[in-house]
């Protein structure tokens, strides 16, 4: 008789990936990201235990669109109070927050869940070519473009 293998949460190994978003299509690269954190690319993948692995981005700042996206996508919050609801386009959010346009998108593709919440906490997301987890000994990985 076969039985399906569920992995455990104990029986998970983590490893750290820094991938470089320079020149890397934003669509492209988060879904790749999305994988990775979900753990969808090792054999022990469970869909209801976190098996994914943690993901340093650098360089967000510089993280390309195709078309008119720059100009025509744009990101909305509100306040809760009428008349407050703000909207940013993609060009001006990647000049002053450019770790929120990469975070947004992978999040978009993540679950909506305590799981989901728990695999962003491995997601690490900086705008320049530094980030603080050297101890980590990140493997470098090169994605598709």
């Amino acid at each position: 008789m076969r039985s399906t293998h569920i992995t455990k949460p104990q029986e998970v190994q983590r490893k750290w990936f820094l991938i470089d978003a320079e020149g890397q299509n934003l669509g492209r690269i988060s879904t790749q990201i999305a994988h990775i954190l979900r753990g969808k690319h090792k054999p022990t993948f469970s869909p209801s235990v976190d098996t994914g692995d943690y993901v340093i981005v650098i360089n967000a700042e510089k993280v390309t669109v195709t078309g008119r996206k720059m100009d025509q996508k744009t990101y909305v919050r509100h306040s809760g109070h009428i008349g407050k609801r703000k909207e940013t386009t993609m060009k001006d959010m990647l000049a002053k927050k450019p770790e929120f346009v990469l975070a947004h998108a992978v999040k978009g593709m993540m679950p909506k869940n305590n799981l989901g919440r728990a695999m962003l906490k491995k997601f690490h997301v900086y705008a320049g070519s530094e980030h603080k987890h050297q101890a980590q000994q990140p493997e470098v990985l090169t994605l598709d473009k």
